[in-house]
Protein backbone atom coordinates (compact mmCIF):
# COMPACT_ATOMS: atom_id res chain seq x y z
CA UNK A 1 0.00 0.00 0.00
CA UNK A 2 1.19 3.62 -0.57
CA UNK A 3 1.83 3.79 3.03
CA UNK A 4 3.98 1.08 3.84
CA UNK A 5 5.64 2.92 1.20
CA UNK A 6 5.97 5.53 2.21
CA UNK A 7 7.09 3.90 5.99
CA UNK A 8 9.57 2.00 3.48
CA UNK A 9 11.04 5.41 2.14
CA UNK A 10 11.15 7.21 6.28
CA UNK A 11 13.45 3.97 7.17
CA UNK A 12 15.58 4.48 3.86
CA UNK A 13 16.02 7.93 4.08
CA UNK A 14 17.43 7.12 8.64
CA UNK A 15 19.71 4.32 7.15
CA UNK A 16 23.38 5.86 7.42
CA UNK A 17 24.28 3.36 5.20
CA UNK A 18 22.36 4.83 1.95
CA UNK A 19 24.41 7.46 0.37
CA UNK A 20 23.89 11.22 0.20
CA UNK A 21 22.95 11.53 -3.01
CA UNK A 22 20.79 8.84 -3.17
CA UNK A 23 18.80 10.40 -0.11
CA UNK A 24 19.19 13.83 -2.16
CA UNK A 25 16.71 12.48 -4.92
CA UNK A 26 14.16 11.22 -2.04
CA UNK A 27 13.94 15.08 -0.59
CA UNK A 28 13.83 16.51 -3.81
CA UNK A 29 10.46 14.17 -4.75
CA UNK A 30 9.52 15.20 -1.02
CA UNK A 31 10.00 18.87 -1.84
CA UNK A 32 7.83 19.01 -5.14
CA UNK A 33 5.32 16.82 -3.30
CA UNK A 34 5.22 19.72 -0.52
CA UNK A 35 5.78 22.61 -2.45
CA UNK A 36 2.54 24.70 -3.58
CA UNK A 37 4.37 25.22 -7.11
CA UNK A 38 3.23 22.39 -9.27
CA UNK A 39 2.81 21.14 -12.76
CA UNK A 40 -1.06 21.09 -11.59
CA UNK A 41 -1.82 23.22 -9.00
CA UNK A 42 -3.19 21.21 -5.74
CA UNK A 43 -6.30 23.71 -5.42
CA UNK A 44 -7.85 22.12 -8.20
CA UNK A 45 -9.64 19.20 -6.51
CA UNK A 46 -8.15 16.18 -6.89
CA UNK A 47 -6.55 16.26 -10.30
CA UNK A 48 -3.73 18.30 -8.31
CA UNK A 49 -2.69 16.13 -6.09
CA UNK A 50 -2.36 13.51 -9.24
CA UNK A 51 1.19 14.85 -10.18
CA UNK A 52 2.29 14.77 -6.59
CA UNK A 53 1.51 11.48 -6.14
CA UNK A 54 2.66 10.44 -9.53
CA UNK A 55 6.18 11.82 -8.02
CA UNK A 56 6.00 10.03 -5.19
CA UNK A 57 5.19 6.49 -6.87
CA UNK A 58 7.80 6.73 -9.39
CA UNK A 59 10.76 8.31 -6.72
CA UNK A 60 9.44 4.28 -5.35
CA UNK A 61 9.73 2.95 -8.53
CA UNK A 62 13.24 4.62 -9.13
CA UNK A 63 14.59 3.14 -5.71
CA UNK A 64 13.29 -0.18 -6.33
CA UNK A 65 14.60 -3.24 -5.12
CA UNK A 66 16.73 -0.55 -2.97
CA UNK A 67 13.62 0.13 -1.12
CA UNK A 68 12.49 -3.77 -0.13
CA UNK A 69 14.62 -4.08 3.01
CA UNK A 70 13.08 -1.17 4.66
CA UNK A 71 9.34 -2.86 4.10
CA UNK A 72 11.12 -5.09 7.30
CA UNK A 73 9.58 -4.71 10.49
CA UNK A 74 13.52 -4.31 12.20
CA UNK A 75 13.14 -0.74 10.85
CA UNK A 76 10.13 -0.43 12.19
CA UNK A 77 10.12 1.63 15.66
Amino acid sequence: SFAKDVIALYNYMKDSYVSWHRKAIVVMGLIYFISPIDTIPDIAPLIGYLDDLGVITALIKFLGSELIPYYDSKYRK
